[in-house]
């Protein structure tokens, strides 16, 4: 009884909230990447078109991203509490360190604000920290399907290359990709590189280079994003073992998509980023001015896999930047 009145309660103060927040349209911030981070280029594109139905109604979305990610998890705490600060109508954001997040995400549901975690943690996050409710790709499924994709394309030893090693949402893809492999008789192992080598495609070239040098037996290499996929292209050509090596990649650009219709990268794992920033605000929007509410959750954005088959469809949305 007591845990049911203080669930009655609580929906009564977000019921007054979303009201009095109504009057000037929803002030939301979101939290994210780095705005010229490729991919969360798009996530934001998302964001920033769902906003524009916000301003409509007297409101606001306002981008909140770390200058680099050498110090990912700490950093991103402080960008809620910033945005806690600032009196907003709700907020949204990845839980890509839980031990290093949570505790700003438990600030923001114990001050009443509607919270949105996307991108990275899943509906166990948002479980955990009372959220309303997870937008994006559950990274271990997207990671299990890659594996077996790889498998069932006869690779037996995949480099899964992680450049944010200890986040959670890279962990779980690597994990992902060990696991679904296996299933068909391979392996994987995991190439941790020092955060500060993120978006350094030069130190991440030079890297897998050397991996693969040193173990002949490698016969797939998986990025955990499409900048670095880039690099391994280059990687995989230095090494002088592209007609062996199967090249993959967690989400894309043009230039890997380019490749997977050239038929020199197998597959790229699509978690469409655009409909992250999309559906996230547009839901936080439609809470805080309405009170409408999904009773989907989680809602999945991924993960689906592009290759040959559908690569041309593909690069069209990534000419108009959402893909």
């Amino acid at each position: 009884m007591k845990n049911l009145m203080k669930l009655l309660l609580a929906t009564a103060v977000m019921a007054l909230c979303a009201t009095e927040a109504l009057a000037d349209g929803a002030k939301i911030f979101v939290v994210g990447g780095k705005p010229d981070d490729p991919f969360w280029s798009k996530v934001k594109k998302g964001a920033d078109d769902a906003g524009k139905v916000a301003e409509l109604t007297g409101g606001s979305v306002i981008w909140l991203g770390p200058a680099t990610y050498d110090n990912l998890g700490p950093d991103a705490a402080k960008l809620l509490r910033t945005a806690l600060s600032q009196n907003p109508s709700a907020i949204v954001g990845p839980d890509w360190v839980p031990e290093a997040m949570d505790d700003a995400f438990k600030e923001v549901v114990a001050a009443v604000v509607p919270l949105i975690i996307y991108n990275s943690g899943g509906m166990d996050a948002a479980k955990r920290l009372g959220a309303l409710n997870y937008v994006g790709n559950e990274e271990y499924p997207a990671g299990l399907g890659g594996g077996e994709y790889f498998g069932s394309k006869g690779a037996k030893n995949v480099l899964c290359v992680n450049t944010l090693p200890g986040a959670t949402n890279t962990e779980d893809r690597c994990k992902g990709i060990a696991d679904g492999i296996s299933k068909n008789g391979g392996k994987s192992s995991q190439l941790p590189l020092p955060s500060s080598t993120f978006g350094n495609p030069t130190a991440v070239a030079e890297a897998i280079k050397a991996a693969l040098l040193k173990d002949s037996t490698v016969d797939g290499v998986i990025t955990i994003s499409a900048g670095d996929a880039n690099s391994a292209a280059n990687s995989i050509a230095q090494a002088g073992v592209g007609d062996k090596v199967k090249l993959a990649s967690f989400d894309m650009d043009e230039t890997g998509l380019q490749r997977i219709k050239d038929g020199t990268q197998l597959f790229s794992i699509d978690q469409q980023p655009y409909l992250q920033g999309y559906l996230a605000v547009s839901l936080l929007n439609g809470y805080v001015n309405y009170g409408v509410d999904l009773p989907t959750r989680p809602v999945l954005t991924g993960p689906g896999i592009v290759d040959s088959a559908n690569v041309e469809a593909t690069l069209k949305g990534a000419a108009a930047g959402a893909r």
